[in-house]
């Protein structure tokens, strides 16, 4: 997790959401859920956790939906990261989906 928030945060990736789902869903423990300026900013944040991840040695992660760069899925295994353009994420608004009240705690901006 500690790997996903720096890479996240070198990127300045936007908004981030921590959102613990540990006993809520078997796809992971930790979803986190990011906002990119625009297309390019989301692929370029996709690209370089996708690197980060992979140097730190723990895999390579799946990756769904880079080519459009609205809307960016990679799953770690342990930690499921969305990364959205800011309108398709209030859009789909799938933090209020997935978090119960303490979702404003794992707020880091």
């Amino acid at each position: 997790m500690s790997t996903v928030l720096a890479s996240l945060e070198d990127s300045k990736a936007e908004d981030i959401v921590t959102i613990d789902i540990k006993g809520k869903s078997a796809l992971g423990d930790h979803m986190v859920v990011v906002s990119g300026r625009s297309n390019r900013h989301v692929v370029a944040i996709c690209d370089h956790l996708v690197k980060d991840i992979k140097q730190s040695g723990a895999g390579t992660p799946k990756v769904e939906g880079q080519e459009a760069g609205d809307w960016v899925l990679i799953d770690t295994g342990d930690v499921i990261v969305h990364v959205f353009r800011p309108e398709v994420r209030e859009f789909y608004n799938i933090e209020k989906m997935w978090s119960a009240p303490e979702m404003n705690e794992g707020r880091l901006h």
